[in-house]
């Protein structure tokens, strides 16, 4: 199996189109062609992670935070970045990351820490907008569902929880057919007015390729008419951190104690309480300040991330409980993630968990 076969399938979990435009998701390291020996997962790709691959005879790391993130001008050894890739380099492993891409989708980063708390109801912190494409397609009316169940095939339609979304409108096309021209129905010289239906069917960009390419295959005509329009809306499948709710409202102090228990916390860093019941809950695996206000406005009654500067904390203005459990302790799971969407893809290869602990961060009690 190539390592593009792996890659390419994660694009279809978490597509690098949704990461954040200062990340640096993707293949950063290896040859797309090279046969795949193994995966190790990790959070960070270190030297130690590398030595393991090499150890454990696995050429791809699969990570979720990009070793190369800025520009890297040298690769003299001299940070443990450019020891990292000269290591990988020298010894043929591919470095892959997944990062806020992961994030950006519901069923990501932000997903497995809503299943540790055992939130329902979830949605997407703040939504991403003018991800959203719309196709509008003309097709003669004996051949509509054929084309339509192509569309969908090539991933077209969805909407929030729904799939094969489409609005379709029956009316009559015309068009005279030129010398030269092979028409599927009437004749060439003749105006020809025949039964349509007008589709319209939402998509994501990263698939506009496939969508036209599949619907134009299906299609009976020699020349299609369609259109494709950028649209504004948000979409409720992808965005920045999410918003849930416990099954049960509970103490403020119920809630600290669940978030140790499930992140096997030594310490949960929070502003004061304020002696309420909590229900609904925003979360954001890594640094998450940005969305403080974000989920104020949405009506959390706690906000757990990580990476809160001092200052940050008093944007909580009791509003909220804000609690930072730390970038990697609130991301941690997201090995456990990917571990397993890889192994439910590829059950009989070998596909493991690194035994590296990368956490930069260490408490003295």
């Amino acid at each position: 199996m190539k390592i593009k076969e792996i890659t390419g399938f994660l694009e279809t979990i978490a597509p690098v189109q949704l990461q954040e435009s200062y990340d640096n998701a993707g293949l950063l390291a290896g040859d797309p062609e090279w046969d795949c020996t193994g995966i190790i997962v990790a959070l960070d790709t270190i030297e130690d992670v590398i030595a393991e691959a090499m150890e454990k005879k696995c050429n791809l790391v699969v990570a979720h935070h990009p070793i190369i993130f800025g520009g890297l001008k040298k690769l003299a050894g001299r940070t443990y970045v450019e020891r990292t890739v000269i290591k990988a380099i020298k010894n043929d492993i591919a470095i892959y990351a997944i990062h806020t891409n992961l994030d950006n989708v519901l069923h990501g980063v932000n997903g497995k820490i809503a299943d540790l708390l055992g939130l329902v109801n979830r949605q997407p912190l703040l939504p991403k907008q003018g991800l959203l494409k719309k196709l509008f397609v003309f097709v003669p009316s004996t051949h509509a569902e054929k084309v339509r169940d192509a569309i969908f095939s090539a991933g077209a339609g969805h909407i929030g929880n729904y799939s094969e979304c489409s609005f379709n409108a029956a009316g009559d096309g015309t068009y005279l057919a030129k010398e030269g021209a092979n028409p599927f129905m009437g004749k060439v010289g003749e105006r020809h007015t025949e039964p349509e239906i007008k589709m319209e069917i939402v998509f994501q960009p990263w698939l506009q390729e496939a969508i036209i390419s599949a619907m134009l295959a299906a299609h009976p005509y020699e020349e299609v008419a369609y259109d494709i329009i950028a649209l504004e809306n948000a979409w409720a499948s992808a965005g920045s951190g999410l918003l849930g709710q416990l099954p049960q409202p509970m103490s403020e102090t119920a809630f600290l104690t669940l978030l140790k228990d499930s992140f096997g916390l030594k310490l949960v860093k929070h502003t004061g309480l304020r002696g309420k019941q909590v229900s609904k809950i925003a979360v954001c695996g890594g640094a998450g300040s940005f969305l403080t206000k974000t989920a104020i406005a949405a009506g959390a009654d706690v906000y757990v991330t990580a990476d809160i500067k001092y200052h940050e904390f008093f944007d909580a203005d009791r509003r909220l409980v804000l609690a930072d459990i730390g970038h990697y302790e609130s991301e941690q799971h997201s090995i456990s993630l990917v571990f397993d969407i890889l192994k439910q893809k590829y059950p009989t290869f070998a596909v493991l968990k690194t035994g590296v602990n990368t956490n930069p961060v260490h408490y003295f009690f």
